[in-house]
């Protein structure tokens, strides 16, 4: 039986909502109020799950308060939607259409629903974040420091770096409580760190930034971060296969984590060899040590979550 799916279309000012299959259509506030009347507005056409499209944050405010309300959200990927509204024939692009072809991709796609994150994980992802905007910026000050030549430059220069230095410590003291103040959490840090090269910083930024480690299979996790090969076959044609997509953060992460880890660990080591007599290219074997080094951690973050269980 299929489902009722509501696809919603974020502006700056409205809400542009669409039900499959009914067709109903209505438009609300892209406020709290707003959201409000579409919580109800859904419940009243029976609506099983919304469908909104990941949109770099936008959607985070009524992805959250319908959840409130009593109403299941699922998320959808933007591109992919856009695909499938072109492959269905709508070349024009508005708010209605895109509202609809929102539900439509659901409906097809047979998206789930999915929770929202706990306060501690937001909590966890918005320091991390922020941490990493102070990291960069702290990088940024000091490369000016070396080129300024004036003595009033390189003084102020001095007190920014300082400031954002306070800012990098407390950030990363409040990131270390949080991930101690939580069992499980605690427990995955643990395995982690049990491999030489994987430092402080790396735990939360996976933590935060794959929450999904530990939980889902390794080609899963390693699809999620865009590390997964992706086929490239027609006929009796064996094509090149590329990776493609993912979050870049953790998978920047792990470019630089793999290569100071095949450094301590023998297997790890041993497979970066092997790459390298087969005449694979840098960037080949760059990926391929990330995506290894993932399923290594993905396996470790498996087993501390079953002992965890286990031990409640």
């Amino acid at each position: 039986m299929n489902k009722i799916i509501c696809g919603v279309d974020f502006s700056k000012g409205w809400l542009d909502a669409h039900v499959e299959p009914s067709g109903a259509a209505g438009r609300f506030r892209n406020d709290a109020a707003g959201i409000a009347d579409l919580a109800a507005w859904c419940q009243g056409h029976d609506v099983e799950l919304v469908v909104m499209e990941a949109s770099g944050g936008y959607e985070r405010l009524a992805f959250l308060l319908l959840w409130e309300l009593g109403v299941c959200c699922g998320l959808a990927n933007a591109r992919s939607v856009r695909y499938f509204a072109e492959a269905m024939g709508f070349l024009e692009k508005t708010d209605k259409i895109d509202a609809a072809m929102i539900a439509r991709y659901g409906a097809v796609k047979q998206l789930k629903a999915m929770p929202p994150p706990n306060a501690a994980q937001l909590r966890l992802k918005a320091l991390v974040a922020r941490l990493s905007q102070v990291t960069g910026d702290l990088t940024v000050q000091k490369q000016r420091k070396s080129a300024a030549l004036d003595a009033e430059t390189i003084a102020s220069l001095d007190e920014v770096i300082a400031l954002l230095t306070r800012q990098s410590r407390r950030l990363e003291g409040e990131i270390a409580s949080l991930i101690d103040d939580d069992p499980l959490w605690a427990c995955l840090d643990r395995a982690f760190r049990s491999l030489k090269g994987v430092a402080s910083r790396t735990v939360p930024r996976l933590m935060a930034q794959l929450p999904e480690i530990g939980i889902v299979s390794n080609r899963a996790i390693a699809k999620l971060a865009g590390l997964a090969p992706i086929a490239n076959d027609s006929g009796k044609r064996s094509g090149r296969r590329s990776v493609r997509g993912g979050r870049a953060g953790p998978r920047g992460v792990l470019f630089l984590v793999a290569s100071i880890v095949a450094k301590y660990d023998p297997h790890l080591a041993a497979f970066k060899q092997r790459l390298q007599a087969a005449g694979k290219e840098k960037m080949v074997i760059r990926i391929a040590l990330a995506r290894k080094l993932l399923v290594i951690l993905n396996a470790k973050a498996r087993d501390a979550r079953k002992q965890f269980a286990n031990a409640t």
